[in-house]
C-alpha cells in the first residue's frame, strides 16, 4: 500500500515536470529556444517537442496508457541527454538522468489504480 502512495507521487512529480517543461517548449520561453538553439531546432520543432512532452504527461495519468507515456517522456529526455553529450556537456547531460531514473521507476512500479 505504502510502495502505491510513493509511486503515485512520483507519478505527479513527472507530470507536474513534464507539463511544466512542455508548457514552457510550447509557448516558446526563450531558456528553451536557447538551449534547444544549441541543437539548431527551429522555434516550430520545439513546439512540437513541447507538445508531445504534454501529451506524455496525460498519457502517464492513465492505466491503459501509462507505459505508452512514460516511455515517450524518457524517450524525450534521453534525446536531451544525448544531444547534451554531443556537445560534451557532461553536467547538462547530469541534470537529466535523475529525471530518466524517474521514469524508469515509475514504469518499474507499475501504475497504481491498476487492477492486477
Amino acid at each position: 500500500m505504502i510502495l502505491k502512495i510513493i509511486n503515485a507521487a512520483l507519478i505527479l512529480v513527472a507530470v507536474f515536470m513534464g507539463f511544466k517543461h512542455g508548457w514552457a517548449m510550447l509557448t516558446g520561453k526563450a531558456e528553451m529556444l536557447e538551449m534547444f538553439a544549441k541543437w539548431n531546432f527551429s522555434k516550430n520543432a520545439v513546439m512540437i517537442n513541447g507538445a508531445v512532452t504534454m501529451l506524455a504527461s496525460l498519457l502517464i495519468l492513465f492505466p491503459k496508457t501509462f507505459v505508452w507515456g512514460n516511455f515517450l517522456m524518457a524517450a524525450g529526455i534521453l534525446m536531451i541527454l544525448c544531444l547534451q553529450l554531443l556537445i560534451k556537456d557532461v553536467k547538462g547531460a547530469a541534470i537529466e538522468v535523475p529525471f530518466l531514473l524517474l521514469n524508469l521507476v515509475i514504469i518499474y512500479l507499475q501504475h497504481p489504480l491498476k487492477s492486477n
